[in-house]
């Protein structure tokens, strides 16, 4: 299969969303993977056919169909499908997520799926955690769902620490959260993966937490995002050994 797959960065490129997104759709891209921070921007872009999508309000695939562009989101299962690859059948817990983004919004989603009793959320935009929990808490889910306002409260006898901030990406240095409230956790997600030791799993690890890095995120939304381009299944196996290869090299 002939396939290209170029990076599109609007800033780079000097232009908005809006135009880079068009011009793909006019130029005859099947479609196009949506990053930070245009994740939730892109949902009025598209149709999305999924209610639970919808729900999420944020995609990071976009198919161009003859009737229009369509919407999914990866993030939500490939976050699920990293988890369970590293924990199994280990139930999530009591839950602290920092960061109501675009990838945060999909990965409370997938807590949610995957059991979480309760989800603690922290954002220093406490508008975009409180309109995160009244989605979540329309889902009918029975998860308890609570707007944080310190990490203090938030991290309190929890059993997972999650970052969906930038924080610890290149160009973001540092963490989102003191390493003195991961004591006592069992698990901790970063949904960032460049860097894939992030400060903030660094410090899990020194807490002795089990660690699902952000590249557990980065190849199973990867993964499913392809099947949805190309209507073929794709050897997670083989693709982790290649990546591998190519960073070796």
């Amino acid at each position: 299969m002939d396939v290209r797959y170029d990076r599109l960065i609007p800033v780079e490129l000097g232009a908005k969303f809006d135009a880079v997104f068009d011009d793909c759709k006019r130029k005859g891209y099947r479609g196009i993977n949506v990053t930070y921070p245009y994740k939730e921007l892109a949902t009025h872009k598209a149709q999305i056919d999924d209610p639970l999508v919808r729900s999420i309000g944020a995609i990071n695939t976009v198919l161009f169909e003859d009737a229009g562009p369509k919407g999914f989101n990866t993030d939500y299962s490939g976050f699920k499908a990293g988890y369970r690859n590293v924990r199994g059948d280990a139930e999530p817990g009591v839950v602290c997520l920092i960061g109501t983004g675009g990838v945060g919004r999909a990965v409370a989603f997938g807590l949610l799926s995957l059991g979480a009793t309760e989800i603690r959320l922290l954002d220093r935009d406490e508008a975009k955690a409180k309109a995160l929990a009244a989605d979540l808490k329309s889902a009918g889910s029975e998860t308890r769902i609570v707007v944080s306002s310190d990490q203090a409260t938030a991290c309190e006898g929890v059993d997972g620490v999650v970052n969906c901030t930038p924080v610890g990406m290149v160009g973001y240095e540092g963490t989102p959260l003191s390493a003195s409230y991961m004591k006592g956790a069992n698990w901790a997600f970063d949904a960032v993966y460049t860097p894939v030791d992030t400060q903030f799993l660094t410090d899990a690890a020194a807490a002795g937490l089990d660690i699902i890095s952000g590249y557990e995120l980065f190849i199973y939304q990867g993964v499913h995002a392809w099947a949805l381009f190309a209507e073929k299944p794709l050897d997670e196996t083989l693709l982790r050994a290649d990546l591998l290869e190519t960073q070796e090299d």
